[in-house]
């Protein structure tokens, strides 16, 4: 898993986590502060209503003594405040109301369906005679013999919405900020926090590519032990690599001496038919050996360390080799060489594919070598570079059966030609040991193209 993408993921989770918590805390928050702001309401149309009933059962009492209930909007014509006191046991009910109502009435409570509470109330939200919205509190009162009574009394619930409105905008805004700090913080911490991965992640990288060794430097408690199982890893992979390393040089080594003794004593016998091919063969053996330690050693370099080498100097190196052994026919090397180009890999073997090729391309041609170097962007996102090294002589070329056959270990076209018929075959297994290739085409000088395919940095 990439740290830049886990980092991803951990901050819209956090992101989508504080929203949720905020959105319902928010919610809660103004639906408790709607409740505790209709009780407040309550608590004084109660008081309104309390007094009301208290003035009526007052035997001596006139409407004049409780218009206004000490509030004003009570005077003031269809201000939202009213009270009505109804006559509920005549045909004909008998009505006082507040001077606010003027000729209005307002409705009856158990019309909007709302029903007797504990407390003997009905209580809800009703329209008004202005088409107000009104917060009403309503009682029927039973005096006896005095008779029975409706008592009501409404306020214009505009106050709680304002107010529930008002703590709704500046919830909103204070969690808006909230939002962002936390926001902020999440960034902070998942931006730092994650930091030691993505410096191990890319201190591996510079392992794969040899810019160093180890991890290096303090990390913090909950990675370092990561940091240290991969260095005991890496450590534990060279000490096998070496011991393979070991073992296959012993083998070799062990076989040589043998050989030795069998060349020898068949050399003693250069008449017999039969020493001639035993000294055949053994000439076989000793290439395959030589092939397969080639091999251990590159495979043994790749899977411990890599290495960075410079391509145009090492082009270079092997055009004035090249040179000086073709002197004799006249060969001119012409070289166009990204001086950036970079080889992920030991120069040794760089100059032994590439100078395999190079030397091929030698033999074979009139008068004319061409080396192209270039650096190819990544095909896909999460490759490498790579290193294309393209080798063109003006000889006679190959045809396509020809460009098979000398691909394979120990086929050669020509006998007069000098060599092992191994060079092209070393180069393909080299190159596939890289994560590379080798093609065989047509060069547009008329001769043998062979493009070499490498990682670069």
């Amino acid at each position: 898993m990439r740290a830049s993408s886990l980092a991803t993921r951990l901050f819209l989770s956090a992101t989508a986590w504080v929203v949720v918590i905020l959105a319902i805390t928010g919610i809660v928050l103004s639906s408790v502060y709607r409740n505790a702001t209709e009780r407040a309401f309550d608590r004084r149309l109660n008081l309104y209503l309390r007094t009301i009933i208290a003035e009526v059962a007052t035997p001596d009492n006139t409407p004049e003594q409780f218009q206004s209930l000490g509030e004003p909007l009570f005077e003031l014509p269809l201000s939202g405040w009213y009270w009505q006191i109804a006559r509920a046991d005549t045909e004909k009910p008998e009505v006082r109301r507040s001077r606010s109502l003027w000729d209005k009435n307002l409705p009856k409570m158990e019309e909007h369906g709302a029903d007797l509470t504990a407390a003997g109330i009905r209580l809800g939200y009703v329209d008004g005679p202005e088409g107000q919205s009104l917060r009403m509190v309503e009682r029927p009162v039973d005096l006896g013999i005095d008779g029975k009574y409706l008592v009501s009394v409404a306020g214009d619930a505009t106050e709680i919405f304002d107010e529930t409105r008002s703590f709704d905008y500046y919830l909103g805004g204070t969690f808006a900020a909230l939002t962002i700090v936390l926001v902020l913080t999440t960034i902070f911490q998942v931006r730092f926090g994650l930091a030691p991965l993505k410096r191990i992640s890319e201190s591996i990288a510079d392992i794969r590519s040899g810019r160093a060794e180890r991890l290096e430097g303090e990390f913090p408690v909950e990675i370092a032990p990561l940091a240290r199982e991969t260095n005991a890893l890496i450590d534990a992979n060279r000490e096998i690599v070496e011991r393979a390393r070991t073992h296959v040089g012993n083998l070799a080594h062990a076989i040589k001496t043998p050989l030795s003794v069998i060349v020898n004593e068949a050399s003693a016998r250069g008449a017999d038919p039969f020493a001639a091919k035993v000294l055949e063969q053994a000439d076989v053996m000793r290439d395959q050996v030589a092939h397969h330690l080639e091999r251990a050693r590159i495979a043994a370099r790749l899977t411990v360390i890599g290495t960075v080498t410079e391509v145009a100097p090492a082009i270079e190196a092997l055009r004035r080799t090249m040179e000086k052994i073709h002197r004799d026919r006249g060969i001119a090397i012409g070289i166009k060489a990204d001086v950036q180009a970079k080889f992920r890999g030991e120069r040794q073997d760089l100059e032994e594919m590439a100078g395999n090729l190079v030397d091929n391309a030698c033999k074979w041609a009139v008068s004319q070598v061409s080396i192209e170097v270039l650096v190819e962007p990544p095909a896909e996102p999460g490759a490498g570079p790579m290193l294309r090294i393209i080798v063109d002589d003006d000889g006679r070329g190959l045809s396509a059966a020809e460009r098979a056959q000398v691909s394979r270990r120990g086929q050669r076209l020509d006998e007069s030609k000098p060599g092992s018929g191994l060079g092209l075959s070393i180069v393909v297994d080299l190159a596939a040991l890289y994560g590379g290739s080798l093609s065989l085409g047509n060069a547009p000088i008329g001769g043998l193209r062979a493009e070499l395919v490498l990682p670069a940095v």
